[in-house]
């Protein structure tokens, strides 16, 4: 048994003693801090916490977070969690990995794991590139997009990861981005608090190939025209003078400018807990719209997959007592097959 009172906890006290070997400039630098920042203001112990990753850049994470941690193999970080919350359900377990793990090779796992709703909380990083090995376009990479891969650009229309997180049935999904620390920091909380999956877009430059993909997201004279900051119950309005909005349009999203007779009272509202307008959201790209940053979808109506399955064990105990597991493999017909 933990005692009642909790240590206090600085980020550094998640730091390991190992370099931090990604490349000058990368945007997980920023991440990795912002997550270490977090975990002191959640209330639990160092030793609860465990972090998995798949295979790429973003899979050292777990090498610089002084917990328990599992580098795992290419596109399997999601069973890997889900068997550890399993198996010890007191455990927070965080997954960290990229676009190219857990879209590609990772995508059924990934998708399933938010369809069960596993109580465990997912950072994808996002740069639209597979970077560790070197510039291939990844299921992120635009159309046309030209790398190493695809010299003559790519022929793949793109995943849109929060389009699958809540068409999968995700009950929590939000975006953020690299270079906005305190906003990540706060959607992170919010992800951690939640009690099922929670799957969290981080925009993520990768500087070495594919830099400012997000660009048009991450800078001051750009971001406040092209991305928008979902608060729920408040006005869906953006702009660098806070001059526009969102309206619906039928069963359609439009872009409305203030004034002229239309006022902030005339814009819709961000609701989290409507599955359908948060689909919508999930579909607005830049230039046309504002592509939305915070939480965009969050409930609390389905149970989580770890503790049914704990129920069931449960329930199965009551109904027919503890297993006994010599009784079971040694009951019933058995032979013995001997040398000659």
């Amino acid at each position: 048994m933990h005692d009642t009172q909790l240590p206090t906890y600085k980020p550094k006290d998640f730091a390991t003693d190992q370099d931090v070997r990604w490349c000058p400039g990368c945007g997980d630098y920023a991440i990795l801090k912002a997550v270490q920042k977090t975990l002191p203001t959640l209330g639990r112990r160092k030793e609860d916490y465990v972090f998995v990753s798949g295979i790429g850049c973003a899979a050292r994470f777990p090498y610089y977070m002084d917990t328990y941690g599992l580098h795992s193999i290419h596109g399997r970080a999601p069973a890997f969690a889900t068997g550890i919350k399993l198996a010890n359900p007191a455990l927070d377990v965080w997954l960290v990995s990229g676009d190219g793990d857990l879209l590609s090779i990772g995508g059924n796992h990934t998708m399933h794991t938010m369809r069960r709703n596993v109580d465990i909380n997912i950072l994808l990083l996002n740069n639209r590139i597979y970077g560790l090995t070197k510039g291939q376009y990844s299921p992120t990479s635009e159309f046309g997009k030209k790398t190493k891969s695809t010299p003559v650009g790519s022929p793949d229309y793109p995943v849109n990861p929060l389009s699958w997180a809540i068409g999968g049935g995700c009950t929590f999904v939000a975006r953020s981005i690299d270079i906005d620390v305190l906003h990540l920091e706060k959607v992170m909380a919010r992800a951690a608090a939640h009690r099922g999956t929670s799957f969290v877009e981080v925009y993520q430059d990768c500087n070495i190939y594919n830099h400012q993909t997000w660009f048009y997201a991450s800078q001051k004279k750009t971001r406040p025209d092209s991305t928008i900051q979902l608060e729920p119950g408040k006005p869906m309005i953006f702009g660098a003078d806070s001059d526009k909005g969102l309206q619906m349009d039928g069963t359609r999203l439009k872009v409305v400018e203030l004034g002229n007779g239309v006022s902030e009272s005339d814009l819709l509202l961000h609701d989290e807990t409507d599955r359908g307008l948060a689909f919508m959201l999930t579909q607005l790209s830049f230039p046309e719209f504002p592509e939305p940053l915070g939480i965009i979808y969050a409930s609390t109506e389905q149970e989580t997959y770890d503790h049914v399955v704990h129920e069931q064990i449960r329930q199965a105990i009551e109904m027919d007592g503890k297993g006994d597991l010599h009784k079971l493999l040694h009951e019933g017909e058995t032979w013995v097959v001997e040398d000659d």
